[in-house]
């Protein structure tokens, strides 16, 4: 008997602690899920003095960048060009002399050798025209950038002297911001800001 009061008390407990539970689960949930709210809408209350660019969007829309890009196209084309046609001469040149030689067409083996060095002294100095026409685009390159950086930068100075941002974050294809608020960016307005300083110096 006494055995069968003791299992009953243990049932009882186990039974009371499960209710328990059941009860008081319930409501933690609720008031975190409550907490939750309340952060959510003291975040939206409190907007954070900071704001981001879409440089890729930037650059896409802004004059200043989408001329100095055409003139760097232009510029790689005319290099193109040259080196295509030059390239297209000496290809002939070689063409004609392999000819000659094939066809005994040379009146000494000297002369036969002086041409080949020729030709080779013509394929090194267009080697060199190449490389030295890729360096100075290069250079080009890196100038335009680092005058559409320094537009920019200084342009970010101006745009921030009454609006306050503590920062402005550059953001490429969303490699660096994960997630953020629309209301966070403002490439639109940097852009419409840019592009009309541009039109007034053009």
């Amino acid at each position: 008997m006494k055995n069968l009061s003791l299992v009953f008390n243990v049932v009882l407990s186990i039974a009371v602690i499960i209710l328990f539970v059941l009860v008081l689960k319930p409501k933690t949930e609720e008031v975190e899920e409550q907490e939750v709210v309340v952060e959510k809408v003291s975040a939206k209350k409190d907007k954070l003095p900071i704001a981001y660019v879409n440089i890729d969007s930037l650059l896409l829309n802004y004059q200043f960048a989408k001329d100095a890009n055409v003139q760097l196209v232009k510029k790689q084309e005319e290099s193109r060009s040259v080196i295509t046609a030059k390239a297209g001469a000496l290809q002939k040149e070689m063409a004609e002399f392999q000819k000659k030689l094939e066809n005994n067409a040379f009146l000494s083996r000297e002369r036969a050798e002086q041409e080949q060095i020729r030709l080779q002294k013509k394929q090194q100095e267009l080697q060199q025209l190449d490389a030295k026409l890729s360096q100075q685009l290069g250079k080009e390159q890196q100038k335009m950038s680092e005058q559409l950086r320094d537009t920019i930068n200084k342009f970010m100075k101006e745009f921030n002297k009454n609006r306050k941002y503590e920062m402005i974050i550059s953001n490429t294809s969303s490699d660096n911001i994960l997630y953020a608020s629309k209301e966070y960016n403002i490439t639109k307005e940097v852009t419409k800001l840019l592009n009309n300083r541009f039109a007034k110096r053009k």
